[in-house]
């Protein structure tokens, strides 16, 4: 008996839904589908245990291949399939397994909720792309709205932003004081009360050094604007990436020359975003080679799904943009949120983690 999750069972979710519909559709960033912009499925590919299935579309049939033609089943027998699982999927929490449809996946030789993958990658497509007359095969990691929210940056020690307290001579009670606030809002309060005491958070580096070397390597003065991103993020109301980066615009901290209203920082956030969703992880070594991934697909909670994806970066980047959010990680795991003092200076680390609304 195979048991998994909302998220987990997306996938196999996904795989009968596409072959079902027959075709890729896109979205925008609001997550509507565009219907002028689809895409037409050749096939899915499957990484299992015993190696690559192959899931064909033949007119209204479905042959499926793990090295030689094995089975052919008709297309509505996957629709049927996906309607009953979106089902089961809606009306059932924690881990659960789904007897009646497992023995359908037995049947098609599919033996695992999540496929194998080395990458990002969750399902491989190959559709034809109408503008070039040619196939093209695309790699798509799944988000699903059916689960919980998906996490886009986890948190870490890595992503701990190091920022300066200035002008702010504490006692040691004081110190006590601010490091043991409890509250809901612990974070955002002992900032408050360095703010109370004269104190300025200025960034000045990353606790890792390679995640800083992956920023500026997308653009050299990334980590101060995330870091400005991240510090309106902790002394605000604002936790979208959408609307904190419209703030940090209008403040304009970095002085860049807004006469012509150039979107400086809407502009390089998206660009993070999009190398974040495409490989970049905070504690390896970026070289800006996307891996295996190309895109998203995004299985929405009423079943559709819509592909963003690199070969429509425009819609991609808005896709990210506007549907992430910034959320407060665990401080005592990843510690950040104390005042410490280091070669008589006083420190304050805040934490980056980026999660889909």
């Amino acid at each position: 008996m195979i048991a998994g999750n909302k998220g987990e069972w997306s996938e196999i979710y996904a795989l009968f839904k596409l072959l079902g519909d027959k075709q890729l559709f896109t979205g925008d960033a609001d997550l509507n589908k565009v219907e002028e912009i689809f895409y037409p499925i050749i096939k899915i590919i499957r990484n299992e245990s015993g190696g690559n299935f192959e899931y064909q579309l033949d007119g209204d049939l479905v042959i499926i291949n793990g090295g030689v033609e094995t089975l052919r089943i008709p297309v509505i027998t996957f629709s049927q399939q996906a309607v009953k699982l979106l089902a089961k999927i809606k009306g059932s929490t924690g881990s659960f397994s789904i007897p009646e449809v497992e023995a359908f996946m037995t049947s098609i030789n599919c033996q695992s909720l999540k496929a194998k993958a080395t990458s990002k990658t969750d399902i491989r497509i190959v559709i034809h792309d109408q503008r070039i007359n040619q196939n093209a095969e695309l790699g798509f990691s799944i988000k699903s709205q059916l689960g919980g929210e998906a996490t886009l940056l986890n948190a870490g020690k890595t992503t701990n932003f190091i920022y300066k307290i200035e002008n702010f001579n504490p006692t040691p009670t004081q110190i006590k004081i601010i490091n043991e606030i409890e509250t809901r809002s612990k974070i955002k309060d002992r900032i408050e009360e360095i703010n109370n005491l004269g104190g300025n958070l200025n960034y000045v580096t990353l606790e890792n050094d390679i995640f800083k070397n992956n920023l500026v390597l997308i653009d050299s003065l990334l980590p101060n604007i995330l870091s400005e991103i991240l510090k309106s993020f902790f002394t605000s109301n604002l936790s979208t990436i959408q609307h904190l980066s419209d703030n940090v615009n209008a403040v304009n901290p970095l002085k860049y020359d807004n006469q012509f209203a150039h979107t400086f920082y809407e502009y390089k956030i998206k660009r993070f975003l999009t190398d974040v969703a495409l490989g970049m992880m905070p504690s390896k070594v970026w070289t800006g080679i996307y891996d295996a991934t190309g895109g998203y697909l995004v299985v929405k909670e009423n079943g559709e799904i819509l592909c963003y994806h690199i070969y429509n970066r425009n819609q991609f980047e808005d896709y990210l943009f506007v549907n992430t959010k910034l959320e407060t990680a665990s401080s005592t795991r990843h510690e950040f949120g104390k005042v410490y003092q280091q070669n008589g200076e006083f420190y304050f680390k805040l934490n980056l983690q980026i999660r889909f609304k």
